[in-house]
């Protein structure tokens, strides 16, 4: 199972979904979706959320077995 840390980050930053989603150029939904843990990305947003984020993909996403 894919874990992350999207809504801590935005929490920090204070942003919202549709912020993050703008920021990164995808839809409010795919943020939910992903935030949610029913959408997997792909490896093009994962680095896009890095990168607007500043940190690694290890540092947002993890994953359980």
């Amino acid at each position: 199972m894919l874990d992350n840390n999207i809504a801590k980050l935005r929490g920090k930053l204070k942003i919202s979904q549709q912020d993050l989603a703008d920021g990164i150029g995808v839809s409010r939904k795919t943020i939910s979706t992903v935030e949610t843990g029913r959408f997997t990305p792909s490896v093009v947003i994962a680095l896009k959320l890095a990168a607007y984020f500043q940190v690694t993909v290890e540092s947002i996403f993890s994953f359980e077995e």
